[in-house]
């Protein structure tokens, strides 16, 4: 996992210096090693993490002759096969899973990104042309800055230049090139299935059990976020097959029930448990370092993102890679306004919309908290292979009943992995688990005068906020990252049941809140 700046443009060669001062604003994300390479109307440069080939595995990478250079950030979860295809016609310098990115470039063009299983953002230069690319689901970042006639990509906001013309997301699952942007990923399953796949627990089962098999792969110590609940007890229970003396990590307020029920788990599933019982007052301290990292003025992704620091600080003492619980409600329907949801075509298109908003919502603040820390986060639920085996399920299986809670068809596919209160404990926001939610919401009322607040439509026209503790995130992010250009990426809510009248999502990027 990593941190990577890059530029397009004709004055390269004058702009390699800037590209690598900027990286150096990423370090966070990358302390282990740095690099940069200069080629025709590009400059790459690179902060490293190191996970796979600690030694050998430096960026950015070349192919035989040096004529295409890549920085990823991310990991090819089925390199080895990639490699094993490519070997005979290739030589592979490393033993980096990134590297397989560079021959797969070099056989199939831009069309690679389809054959890459993984989390990856990445830049690649061949000579006067290049080629930017995004996961599926966006789990790992990359911003476009415009500025004159070039091109600025970073991994964060803060490593792009100050006077960018326009910024953007590059979008998940999509590549850029000199000819524009491209989605290539597009799924089947947009549109409820006509004919659903079987309901078959063990089936589900196993392709949960692949998912986390293969984000095992590490030459570094490898851990798991514990909140207790059902989405992270799950891959813990899994992981927990595979490794011995798991680490395993859980923060909270004192008393709350996330801590309660994460010590149940571990108990349960015999892991090295590390806690942390942080205070309302640390809470409150750590809002401004919090912003500057996630990039967001989004109250409840804020008041989640909070514990998530102090998780991440956590593990990062013990560990340098992290599984967590992402993806499994946005698969599965298990928010609580879900329960009003009644018609499985309304179901299923909240939960596309909810999948392809996932990229600057909780996976930003999955990434940034974990690589504040120098932590790589994987996410399992959000397997390629295992959305499209969930989302292929008759939605009418996913609805809430009275007999029949969220979630319904991933608890009975794990039940004997857990003890039941964990099994069937009923769905809580992260925020609120673990204690969050309330002290920093008063904190927020409380540090915005009435006066202050009267002014908001004047001071904010655009996303005004409407409480207090909005306006206070929205005053310290807009300190940190004046400009219009910067506020347009943040993904906010638009909270809704959509009525089954309503075009599919299908791949618009529309933001919206999660819970965790």
């Amino acid at each position: 996992m990593c941190g990577i700046t890059a530029y397009v443009g004709d004055d390269a060669r004058a702009r390699i210096d800037e590209t690598r001062r900027l990286a150096e604003r990423l370090r966070h994300r990358g302390p282990d090693d740095n690099g940069s390479h200069l080629c025709d109307r590009m400059a790459l440069a690179h902060r490293r993490l190191s996970i796979i080939d600690l030694e050998g595995g430096r960026q950015p990478l070349t192919n035989e002759d040096g004529r295409v250079a890549l920085i990823c950030n991310g990991e090819i979860y089925n390199h080895r096969e990639l490699r094993s295809r490519l070997a005979g016609a290739h030589r592979f310098k490393t033993g980096s899973d990134s590297e397989v990115i560079l021959h797969l470039y070099e056989e199939l063009g831009p069309d690679c990104v389809r054959e890459l299983d993984g989390m990856f953002a990445f830049v690649l230069a061949d000579g006067d042309r290049f080629l930017a690319a995004r996961d599926p689901f966006g789990i790992k970042p990359l911003y476009v800055g415009r500025k004159g006639t070039g091109l600025w990509f970073a991994s964060e906001l803060k490593a792009l230049p100050a006077d960018c013309d326009d910024i953007s997301e590059l979008p998940a699952g999509s590549y850029m090139t000199e000819a524009g942007v491209t989605r290539w990923f597009e799924p089947d399953w947009v549109e409820p299935p006509a004919v659903p796949a079987p309901d078959d627990p063990v089936a589900l089962r196993r392709a949960l059990e692949r998912a986390v098999e293969k984000r095992l792969m590490s030459d570094v110590p490898l851990g798991v976020f514990l909140s207790g609940g059902l989405d992270s007890s799950v891959v813990a229970a899994i992981v927990r097959k595979h490794i011995d003396g798991l680490h395993s990590f859980a923060v909270g307020l004192e008393g709350s029930p996330d801590l309660v029920a994460a010590r149940r788990v571990a108990e349960h599933l015999g892991t090295r448990h590390h806690e942390y019982v942080y205070t309302a007052a640390e809470a409150e301290a750590v809002i401004p370092r919090v912003i500057e990292h996630l990039e967001s003025y989004d109250p409840a992704l804020i008041e989640s993102a909070v514990p998530c620091w102090f998780v991440s600080k956590l593990a990062a003492e013990h560990v340098k890679v992290v599984l967590s619980g992402e993806g499994a409600d946005e698969v599965f329907a298990g928010y609580g306004y879900f329960a009003s949801v009644r018609d499985p075509v309304t179901l299923h298109r909240e939960c596309v919309r909810l999948l392809f908003g996932l990229h600057n919502m909780n996976l930003q603040r999955v990434d940034r908290m974990t690589m504040a820390h120098a932590l790589e986060g994987r996410v399992p639920f959000l397997d390629r292979d295992f959305v499209a085996l969930g989302m292929r399920r008759d939605p009418a299986l996913k609805l809430t009943t009275a007999d029949r809670p969220e979630k319904h068809m991933l608890r009975r596919a794990v039940a004997d992995l857990l003890p039941s209160e964990i099994v069937w404990r009923k769905k809580q926001e992260f925020a609120h688990g673990s204690g969050s939610a309330g002290i920093l919401s008063a904190h927020g009322e409380a540090s915005v005068s009435d006066a202050d607040f009267a002014r908001r439509a004047v001071l904010y026209p655009v996303d005004t906020p409407t409480t207090k503790a909005g306006f206070a995130y929205r005053r310290i992010f807009d300190e940190m990252f004046p400009g219009e250009a910067r506020r347009k990426t943040v993904g906010r809510w638009h909270g809704r049941v959509p009525t089954s009248k309503e075009p599919s999502a299908g791949q618009e990027e529309q933001p919206c809140r999660m819970q965790s």
